[in-house]
């Protein structure tokens, strides 16, 4: 196909809840991911305060970054989070 071709695919702007349901069911989705694997329990909650941590000293990144920070989590960095989390006391 040729660039002239193709159909135009405009860019939508999401509203701030609709931003808030895409995270959360990215969430829940790896969540339900790091249960499979045998760690049972975990929340979506869970897994966006361990990868919004980073967020609170250098800001809220863009959405791409927040995806990938969601979707690349490895279950041994969510555990090693917990473990941090529960020496903390919170």
């Amino acid at each position: 196909m040729r660039p002239e071709d193709q159909p135009i695919v405009e860019e939508q702007e999401l509203t701030e809840s609709e931003l808030s349901e895409m995270i959360q069911d990215m969430c829940k989705s790896k969540a339900e991911e790091i249960c499979i694997i045998g760690y049972i329990g975990v929340t979506d909650k869970d897994i966006w305060d361990c990868v919004s941590e980073k967020y609170r000293k250098s800001g809220t990144p863009q959405l791409h970054q927040m995806v990938n920070d969601i979707l690349s989590l490895k279950p041994t960095q969510f555990m090693n989070w917990m473990t941090m989390q529960m020496y903390k006391g919170s």
